[in-house]
């Protein structure tokens, strides 16, 4: 499994990229391995303002249903479109075409405090 060194991860199996105060944020490699095929991702706080750790979204496997948590304070801008007719790029492009979110983040410095590549590797094994 791979976790990009660019990258800031949660115990939640988030991650999350900085430009400037714009994040985009998904799922990581090891969730949706253990999730299995992704058959839908539904976001319904595009336009509304959240806290870290509050639920914007889930996404539904062909065997569970997860939610998804917000990493970091901020509001929810936009929704990937292309999840809509091809789930399936969360499995196999987490963090590329399968990005979920893009979000303006209410305090870029809470980004830095999250998990780096290797601090998320030895959580997850």
């Amino acid at each position: 499994m791979s976790y990009p060194e660019t990258l800031r991860y949660t115990k939640d199996h988030e991650w999350i990229s900085l430009d400037g105060d714009i994040a985009t944020i998904g799922i990581t490699d090891f969730a949706q391995r253990e999730l299995g095929d992704i058959v839908y991702v539904e976001v319904e706080t595009i336009g509304t303002s959240l806290k870290a750790g509050d639920v914007f979204g889930t996404v539904e496997a062909v065997k569970t249903v997860s939610d998804l948590f917000l990493p970091v304070d901020g509001e929810v801008t936009e929704l990937n479109e292309a999840l809509g007719n091809a789930p399936e790029l969360v499995n196999t492009d987490p963090y590329g075409e399968g990005w979920m979110i893009r979000m303006k983040v209410a305090n870029p410095a809470d980004v830095a405090a999250l998990l780096d590549a290797a601090a998320y590797e030895a959580l997850v094994g």
